[in-house]
């Protein structure tokens, strides 16, 4: 047999093997050499650093607003203290940045890469760091807080695309909820140290951060998903082999089905017309973008940003700063028994209860600040702030924290998906800057107002998800785009 005819021959043969056959062999190659779990997870692990330093970012105002705002600026690099219109800017404008950035990092993870990309981001956080010690007037602040917002939307863009591809079905829910678990993490860093080192102490510790993440993820693989894309086989089944710990010959298989998918949905190259004009790009954006909303409307930011002031407000007779770090001990609490039950409960039956959780918790809040300003006295109900708190910080960190940016990462094709992302990362970031923006505002008419507001926005997202949300446990990449587009699949 000449060479032309053994090509045409390992052709027929090629095209005589069904996907299912494809599937079938996967998955027997998987029993006799299993995955290793432990190398997706390390890669997750080191991918989501970058979520810790946006911890820092969002966590940041709570303990340097007191000493930015206190009478003597003694611990500020100003020489006097800022006013509540310029605290509501510091605070908001880290949100209008992350706002932009998707925009741009979107297009560049599809150019350059998701690991490139999120190493990017480190350049944004140490910057805004620098600026934030140099900081003489108030402005140079605004800057600092605009280019963490950049940074925290390069992270907030792509590292779903980025944690969503590398994992396998089984574990793909679990190592998309560690974003959460080290976005809290960051806040707790710098509700504990914030309080008790000097305004310049804490960028320094911060700024140690982003050159972590960019030491440690620097060695981890780039998405196989991406590398087919680009039609770079060998380097995406390198890329394979390292994140499943098998052989050449075992990886190949899923190898196969990755490069099926990817040149299926890469063969239209997503628009902005066709993520609208696809029924199922369009039934997966309702949903990404509608639990995104949901999130900023439950005011999460505005408890992030304000735990101290928050505390100070209450006068619960607690010292607000511990106060603060036990919210955020809970936070990190809770947001560890998300990548274990994830896959065991499944997306939607967490949302449902972390909606129902925070709407009770919201309505405490609101009910002590009534009493407290509306009545006058709320000494018998001192207690009940912390407790509020920890209920809404427990089933946000369990649910409407971690969950829709998992869902982000594994609702859209490949051909739609920076898009997409870049779509729902900015209708994140709107809200945010909105909420972060005018809770000032509302504040000042009455606390109860505000968290009110917000829990009436969670008992709405309680019936968004129980009608609306689809559950993906247990699903493949391309069964969910099954599922969405209304096809049976096997």
């Amino acid at each position: 047999m000449n060479s032309q005819e053994q090509q045409q021959h390992t052709q027929v043969k090629y095209s005589e093997v069904s996907p299912f056959q494809i599937s079938d062999g996967f998955r027997r190659n998987s029993r006799m050499e299993p995955v290793k779990t432990i190398r997706i997870f390390i890669a997750a692990v080191a991918a989501n650093i970058s979520a810790f330093a946006v911890g820092t970012c969002l966590g940041w105002t709570s303990p340097v607003a007191p000493k930015l705002k206190a009478a003597d600026p003694v611990d500020s690099p100003l020489d006097r203290p800022i006013t509540t219109e310029e605290d509501a800017w510091i605070s908001s404008l880290v949100a209008l940045g992350a706002l932009v950035a998707p925009f741009v990092a979107g297009p560049l993870a599809d150019r350059i890469g998701r690991k490139w990309v999120l190493l990017s981001s480190s350049l944004f956080f140490v910057l805004a760091y620098i600026l934030m010690m140099v900081a003489s007037e108030v402005w140079i602040l605004y800057v600092g807080r605009l280019i963490q917002g950049f940074g925290v939307g390069f992270v907030m863009t792509v590292q779903p695309m980025y944690v969503g591809e590398i994992a396998t079905d089984a574990v793909r829910g679990a190592t998309g909820s560690l974003m959460q678990l080290f976005i809290v993490s960051g806040l707790l860093y710098v509700y504990a140290i914030g309080p008790y080192v000097s305004y310049f102490a804490l960028q320094w510790c911060c700024l140690v951060v982003p050159i972590v993440f960019t030491v440690v993820f620097f060695f981890m693989p780039e998405s196989p998903y991406y590398y087919a894309g680009k039609g770079h086989k060998s380097d995406a089944l390198n890329s394979l082999q390292f994140l499943r710990g098998q052989s050449a010959d075992v990886v190949q298989d899923e190898m196969t089905i990755i490069q099926g998918e990817v040149e299926e949905a890469m063969a239209n190259k997503g628009t902005v017309i066709d993520l609208i004009r696809n029924a199922g790009n369009r039934k997966a954006l309702i949903i990404s973008a509608g639990l995104i909303m949901f999130q900023q409307l439950s005011g999460i930011n505005v408890v992030l940003f304000n735990s101290q002031s928050i505390f100070e407000s209450a006068n619960t007779g607690l010292d607000p700063a511990v106060a603060t770090i036990i919210i955020g001990c809970v936070q990190v609490g809770s947001s560890g028994l998300t990548p274990i039950i994830a896959d065991r409960l499944g997306r939607k039956v967490i949302l449902l209860i972390s909606a129902f959780g925070m709407a009770v918790g919201l309505a405490a809040l609101g009910a002590f600040f009534y009493v407290q300003q509306a009545i006058g006295d709320a000494s018998n109900i001192t207690w009940l702030p912390v407790p509020a708190l920890v209920v809404f910080n427990i089933v946000y960190c369990i649910g409407f924290g971690p969950l829709p940016w998992a869902v982000l990462g594994e609702m859209f094709p490949a051909n739609v998906k920076s898009i997409a992302s870049s779509i729902v990362a900015s209708t994140c970031w709107i809200l945010g800057f909105v909420v972060t923006r005018w809770y000032p505002a509302l504040d000042a008419l009455g606390s109860y107002y505000a968290f009110w507001l917000f829990g009436i926005f969670c008992v709405v997202a309680f019936f968004f998800t129980l009608f609306v949300v689809m559950e993906t446990k247990g699903l493949s990449l391309q069964q969910i785009q099954d599922r969405l587009n209304g096809k049976r699949s096997n």
